[in-house]
């Protein structure tokens, strides 16, 4: 049987997700709430995605990169929304030891991911913007493919040194981790050994993962924003602005909360806290994209209004 690098520093081979509450009546409600986001959200990346596949229109860099995005969030949720339900109704609250390394790996790679993925959409919405009778030149199929596969290994690579340099440490119990998922903050919690190392880790960690993309982004946007400016037509301008609005607003959701979270010493972290934070970076944000993305886009409503065959499509 093959066993994995950190079997041998630990005794606990389970752990318990406390989760939001030990009262049934407030776990019903929070069970019924998290279970129409969870819905939601894959009926609305859902959708998303296939107008984006079934529409020729949307057929471009921009729709290409929403649907990984779309592809992204309804991965990133089932990750731990599935499991968190079953939490709220059902008095067992354990996962495996290696359960608990599977989810902390995947979430960290679907998330990682989507914060370049970020980054990359920026570069798109600069190139469009800025080199207007460029843009099908430079953002070609074999472009966008190979960044969106940059992403992703990048998401992979980096993902497997968090999850490693998190369990590689002693977990002799208690074996408690006071959230809803196995998140590395909350784990690092209940480890027999001094974390300050893996503190500083995360820190750099974050600042590659987090920070850097965000500096590209703000550097596309301050180009962007240079550039709208220049535009004489105050329609222009809106015009160009409202393709960026969004995305704008998409990034700040994510971000900012997952910077807070995993950039913060863990001395200085709130359980309580962290799971808000959390739920906002990893449900909210995928519930929210595509109602940000649909209702300030008039390709995907156009989209939307084909496939169900309104009279609205044609005008």
């Amino acid at each position: 049987m093959q066993s994995f690098p950190w079997d041998n520093h630990s005794s606990v081979s389970e752990f318990i997700l406390l989760g939001f509450s030990r009262d049934s009546q407030i776990n019903t409600i929070l069970f019924n709430i998290f279970l129409f986001l969870y819905l939601s959200t894959l009926v609305g990346n859902g959708l998303i995605v296939t107008l984006i596949h079934l529409d020729s229109r949307l057929h471009t860099p921009m729709y290409f990169f929403l649907s990984v995005l779309s592809i992204l969030d309804m991965s990133y949720v089932t990750t731990t929304v599935p499991q968190m339900l079953v939490h709220l109704i059902f008095q067992k609250k354990t996962i495996s030891y290696v359960g608990c390394v599977a989810q902390m790996y995947i979430f960290l790679v679907l998330g990682i991911t989507e914060g370049w993925l970020f980054s990359v959409m920026a570069y798109d919405r600069y190139v469009a913007i800025c080199y207007p009778l460029r843009y099908k030149v430079i953002m070609t199929p074999w472009l966008c493919g190979a960044m969106a596969i940059f992403c992703g290994l990048w998401g992979i690579s980096c993902s497997l040194v968090y999850t490693v340099f998190t369990m590689r440490l002693p977990y002799c119990g208690p074996n408690e981790i006071n959230h809803f998922f196995c998140e590395v903050p909350a784990v690092l919690k209940l480890a027999c050994a001094d974390t300050s190392l893996n503190d500083q880790a995360d820190f750099i960690l974050g600042f590659i993962l987090l920070l850097v993309p965000l500096s590209f982004i703000l550097a596309s946007y301050v180009r962007i924003f240079a550039t709208i400016l220049k535009i004489r037509s105050a329609q222009g301008r809106l015009k160009a602005f409202s393709t960026c609005a969004s995305h704008i607003t998409v990034v700040t959701m994510f971000c900012g909360p997952a910077m807070f979270m995993y950039m913060n010493p863990g001395a200085n972290a709130s359980p309580e806290r962290d799971k808000k934070l959390a739920l906002f970076y990893n449900i909210i944000s995928a519930f929210l994209n595509p109602i940000i993305y649909s209702l300030r886009n008039k390709d995907v409503k156009r989209a939307f209004l084909k496939l169900t065959g309104s009279s609205k499509a044609s005008e």
